[in-house]
């Protein structure tokens, strides 16, 4: 059996896709923060979003080089 192609044409919009859903969970998560005097549970929403964050910083790294490879007609090295 053959493997299939690398397929890349869609990445970028995938990637944007998993951001937005990303932010749309921080903002949900403040929300909720906001709303509740659990101090247990408003820790962990803080901490969850501090994970959200360093995470949007490696989608934002990885969109940056798919969106590079896009142009350069991705070709790698």
């Amino acid at each position: 059996m053959k493997p299939n192609p690398d397929d890349r044409s869609d990445n970028v919009e995938r990637i944007q896709e998993n951001i937005d859903q990303t932010i749309r969970n921080i903002e949900r998560a403040n929300e909720m923060i906001e709303k509740t005097s659990n101090e247990k549970t408003r820790q962990e929403l803080t901490d969850k979003n501090a994970r959200r964050e360093e995470a949007l910083g490696g989608l934002r790294r990885e969109i940056k080089e798919e969106a590079d490879a896009r142009e350069k007609g991705y070709i790698e090295g």
